[in-house]
């Protein structure tokens, strides 16, 4: 059965509507989270913590910063050094809401997939002492809501996040910025997760990286179908939704096998940098099952199977 999601376009932080929406929302998150997954929600991504746990043996996907060295020299075999989550994690959600978010032909929008992803994501971080800050992009703004604890501060940060407004036409998103004000103030080891579609220039490899060499790192890929692949409609009037540039195409079968090519080499390169900088990999899509993909994802995690893809 296919997951609805709550639109959130028209909302303001003391709309009854919103504020409906958003509970809503938080409880089919926890409702369908809660009845398929079992155990400690720090199953997420724990971190890196700062207790070692006990060593296992290495398996191919494994973060090698991990590795036990001395355990590997004595049974002559790799093994892994499995760390115990930090009691305490702070987590930070950068979230792109530049232009191309404002866009979806099934189910939702892009943009109140984001929400409802960051809505997960919360729940899955949260547990006494636990705190939550986001960074909201859309090209025109680059918003902050800073990192505290408690339903009160969650339900504002998902609010500011549901809120924001669109960006104006012709402006791009800077996720590259986002995610490097993450940098300054240096805190301490935590989760940092970018919710994007991240379309457009790979520009953000690096302040990715940067943030990676210190925290645990999760990307999460909101696509929707006519990101990939295009419509047999043939002559068609197209809008880039950041540029504001319109250009008239003939869609056959020939342009729609580059695009979906080019489609295809441009999500590979970003789920490559992703992983580069140590990140999981979480894709969702506005007609697909959200709520699916991501217990998928986290059952993998806790098996330890794979490092980085759902």
């Amino acid at each position: 059965m296919q997951q609805s999601t709550p639109s959130f376009a028209q909302g303001s932080l003391r709309n009854p509507k919103l504020a409906a929406a958003l509970k809503t929302l938080e409880l089919t998150v926890k409702r369908k989270l809660d009845g398929q997954l079992h155990g400690d929600h720090l199953g997420l991504l724990p971190g890196p913590g700062s207790e070692p746990g006990d060593s296992r043996v290495y398996v191919p996907g494994d973060d090698v910063r991990q590795m036990d060295w001395s355990v590997t020299a004595r049974t002559t075999h790799p093994h892994v050094r499995q760390m115990v989550a930090d009691r305490e994690l702070e987590t930070w959600i950068v979230v792109d809401l530049s232009a191309s978010m404002d866009f979806g032909t099934t189910n939702c929008e892009k943009r109140d997939l984001a929400v409802a992803a960051a809505s997960a994501i919360v729940h899955l971080t949260t547990a006494p002492g636990n705190r939550h800050g986001a960074v909201i992009a859309t090209g025109t703004d680059l918003v902050r809501v800073n990192a505290r604890s408690g339903r009160q501060h969650i339900q504002t940060l998902l609010s500011a996040i549901a809120t924001t407004p669109k960006s104006a036409e012709g402006k791009r998103g800077n996720l590259a910025e986002a995610i490097d004000s993450l940098r300054r103030p240096q805190r301490r080891k935590g989760l940092i997760v970018v919710i994007s579609d991240f379309l457009g220039q790979v520009d953000w490899d690096r302040p990715l990286r940067g943030v990676g060499g210190r925290h645990e790192v999760l990307g999460v890929e909101v696509l929707d179908p006519r990101d990939l692949e295009l419509p047999p409609v043939g002559d068609v009037v197209l809008r880039d939704a950041e540029s504001g540039e319109i250009k008239s195409y003939r869609i056959n079968e020939s342009l729609r096998a580059r695009f979906e090519e080019a489609a295809r080499e441009h999500q590979d390169l970003v789920h490559r940098t992703l992983r580069g900088a140590g990140g999981g990999v979480l894709s969702l899509r506005t007609d697909k099952d959200w709520i699916a993909e991501i217990v998928r994802f986290v059952a993998a995690r806790r098996r330890g199977l794979v490092n980085g893809a759902a």
